[in-house]
């Protein structure tokens, strides 16, 4: 199917969020999601489905001083 992650086109196969996320390569534990706007929280991402033209949002902290 194919959804938006972070306002880029992707052709994915996983149906779950967090299947999705590992297929992407997107593994770090310390990553913020949103799908179509609304906050999943960690616990959520393998109860949340994912529907052909979703958006997907992800975000990891940057270190600096």
């Amino acid at each position: 199917m194919k959804i938006l992650v972070n306002a880029t086109a992707r052709d994915i196969q996983s149906g779950t969020l967090d299947k999705a996320l590992a297929e992407l390569g997107m593994t770090s534990p310390a990553l913020a999601t949103a799908l179509n706007g609304i906050f999943v929280s960690r616990a959520k991402r393998a109860d949340t489905q994912l529907s052909e033209g979703d958006r997907l949002e992800v975000l990891s902290p940057m270190q600096g001083g």
